[in-house]
């Protein structure tokens, strides 16, 4: 016979506020970056908002990375 799962709302919240304590770090400094960047080698504005987004699309790869670590180590849901 199956059991329901339920949602382990303690692992919840804490997921999620590693995500938003983390995801807001680095893609500050993401931005942060390609700016200093661009400006410290005087490449313009252009290449300066693409390095914004290069940096960015790491930042994202990195915060993907570490949802499915967190997935691992606290799991959503557990038996009933």
């Amino acid at each position: 016979m199956a059991q329901a799962k339920s949602t382990n709302w303690r692992n919840v919240i804490t997921v999620i506020s590693i995500m938003i304590l983390v995801g807001a770090e680095v893609f500050g400094v993401a931005i942060a970056a390609g700016w200093a960047i661009a400006g410290l080698f005087e490449l313009g504005d252009y290449v300066g908002y693409a390095l914004m987004g290069l940096f960015s699309l790491l930042a994202l790869y990195f915060l993907t990375n570490l949802w499915r670590r967190c997935m691992a180590v606290e799991p959503l849901t557990g038996r009933a």
